[in-house]
C-alpha cells in the first residue's frame, strides 16, 4: 500500500496559493486518472486506487500545514503504511518557480508541514517531491506562502504540475531512486 499526500490548506481562500502546490498536483493526477471520488477519513481527503495491483491512497489533509502531520499519523497508523511507501508532495520556498526537487529524506528546511509531518511519524526519512515556488524576500514568508500565483507563475506551475504525473507513476513502480538523479 501506498499513501502519497498533497499537503495545502483547506478553503477557498487558499486555493491557487503557493502553499497549495500539493493539493494541485493529488488533484492533477486524480483529473488524468478520471477519479476525483474523495472521501472523508481523519480530518483529510482522499481518494483510494488499485494501480498496478496496489491500493494506492491520495491525501489531501483538511486540518492547517502546520497540522498536517496528525491527519498523515491517522492514516500511516488505520492503514499501516509503511514509511518507505509514503510520498508528501510539497511547495518548496528556496527553489524557483516550477523547479523539480525528489528528496528520500532529509530536514523539514524550514517548512511548517514537514516539520509536523517528522514530529507526528518520529522520522524524517519518507519520501518528498517538492516544487519550488520561488521567494519574494520582499514579502514577508507567511504572507508570501499564502499569496496567489500571478498569471505568469501559475502557466509555470502548471506545466510542472504536468510532468509530477510521470514522477507519481514512477514512485508507484518503486523507481524513485533512479528518478532522484534525474530531477536533483
Amino acid at each position: 500500500m501506498k499513501l502519497i499526500v498533497g499537503l495545502g490548506n483547506p478553503g477557498k481562500e487558499y486555493e491557487n496559493t503557493r502553499h497549495n502546490v500539493g493539493f494541485m498536483v493529488i488533484d492533477n493526477y486524480l483529473k488524468n486518472v478520471k477519479s476525483n471520488n474523495f472521501k472523508t477519513k481523519f480530518s483529510g481527503l482522499y481518494v483510494d486506487l488499485i494501480i498496478n495491483g496496489e491500493k494506492v491512497i491520495f491525501l489531501k489533509p483538511q486540518k492547517y500545514m502546520n497540522l498536517s502531520g496528525e491527519v498523515i499519523r491517522e492514516f500511516i497508523k488505520f492503514y499501516k503504511v509503511n514509511i518507505e511507501d509514503l510520498l508528501i508532495i510539497s511547495d518548496d520556498i528556496d527553489m524557483l518557480c516550477g523547479k523539480i526537487r525528489l528528496r528520500s529524506k532529509g530536514s523539514s528546511g524550514g517548512h511548517n508541514g514537514l516539520k509536523n509531518i517528522e514530529l507526528e511519524t518520529g522520522t524524517n526519512e519518507y519520501k518528498r517531491l517538492k516544487i519550488g515556488v520561488g521567494n519574494n524576500k520582499n514579502v514577508e514568508t507567511k504572507d508570501y506562502v499564502l499569496g496567489k500565483f500571478d498569471q505568469q507563475e501559475l502557466q509555470i506551475i502548471n506545466e510542472t504540475i504536468e510532468k509530477t504525473e510521470a514522477i507519481i507513476n514512477d514512485f508507484l513502480q518503486k523507481k524513485f531512486d533512479e528518478l532522484m538523479s534525474k530531477y536533483n
